[in-house]
């Protein structure tokens, strides 16, 4: 099958890309390597994809709806995998209107490319844990209503779900959204606390830990996320006795862990012990994350594989090595 893969450049696009080369499959990438995190991480994870048989690049903004609705290959494309999007609960604070271009534009951008597609793809996207707030109770499930978001980023991702549902209605767009619970692993984010608690403690600087480190997270190997996208979009899922054809799968671990823990399988497989610097609570972050992911196992098989201490691990030992300029795209 041919896949359009949007944010082919970044952590979790740039994995699954290589995944669906590994089956034998095709894709389309497309990115706009903005300047978020340092783009030569973005160029060293679109490195171990280009030349690769099979896979094809283009540059460019999803905000720009007619550029991506003029791709050569659109009425190619059998699935949209859209994982694109200005990310992080933080500099939403701070850059409220980089996320209306990318979340809500861009997501608007990849509605309109599918519904103009000859093959009429099914579109999975990605949204996020964050939709669910600070009031639900854990586990977390897609049942439960989604709306007292305490970001900005958290609204666009709700947002992008309710367009999704619009069009399923109006044009019959068969969709999945995949609600991703703290992802991490090798080639990850600088942005997010896994990569700048090691790097701040393997230089010797303290870390910064909010709300007194009174949170949990249900942190998701990058490996066990892939398994999971992959498991919809190769799939031919049913949509049978819903009026809209849309769906909504939790992607995490299900094994939340306090933030405190969190730091502990750090300083264990660093061999350094963290400074803490205690901070209360940041706008815009949520107390606890957990997914039921029930839904997932039911319909899809999904059973996440890798522990938090042996995803810890192959992190800092991909994190050293990419310090020492010795990582492999691949």
């Amino acid at each position: 099958m041919k896949f359009l893969v949007t944010g082919v450049a970044g952590f979790i696009g740039s994995h699954v890309a290589s995944a669906l080369l590994d089956g034998g499959h095709s894709v389309v990438g497309v990115d706009n390597l903005n300047a978020y995190y340092p783009v030569s991480l973005k160029q060293m994870r679109l490195g171990g994809l280009e030349g690769r048989d099979g896979f094809q690049f283009y540059q460019l903004d999803l905000s720009d709806h007619e550029k991506l609705l003029a791709l050569p290959e659109r009425d190619e494309v059998d699935r949209v995998i859209h994982l694109a999007a200005q990310a992080g609960v933080r500099y939403s604070i701070e850059n409220p209107f980089a996320y209306a271009s990318s979340n809500l534009t861009g997501h608007l951008s990849v509605l309109e490319f599918c519904r103009h597609a000859a093959k009429s793809p099914l579109l999975a996207y990605a949204s996020s844990s964050s939709v669910y707030g600070d009031d639900a109770v854990a586990p977390f499930s897609e049942d439960v209503p989604a709306d007292l978001p305490v970001s900005l980023y958290a609204a666009t991702k709700r947002s992008d779900e309710l367009m999704s549902l619009a069009y399923s209605k109006l044009y019959g767009m068969k969709q999945i959204g995949m609600r991703f619970f703290t992802v991490y692993g090798p080639k990850g984010r600088p942005d997010m606390a896994y990569w700048s608690f090691t790097e701040r403690i393997l230089r010797g600087d303290p870390i910064h830990v909010f709300n007194q480190g009174k949170m949990k997270r249900d942190f998701t190997y990058i490996d066990d996320a892939v398994a999971g996208v992959l498991a919809i979009a190769l799939s031919d899922p049913r949509f049978e006795g819903l009026e809209r054809p849309h769906k909504l799968y939790n992607i995490g671990h299900n094994h939340p862990v306090t933030l405190m823990g969190f730091i502990a399988e750090i300083e264990r497989a660093t061999g350094v012990s963290a400074q803490m610097i205690m901070e209360p609570m940041q706008r815009g972050d949520v107390t606890e994350t957990c997914a039921d992911i029930g839904h997932m196992q039911a319909d899809f098989g999904f059973s996440p594989q890798i522990s938090l201490a042996d995803g810890i691990d192959r992190f800092v030992e991909w994190f050293r090595a990419y310090q020492a300029g010795d990582a492999a795209p691949q």
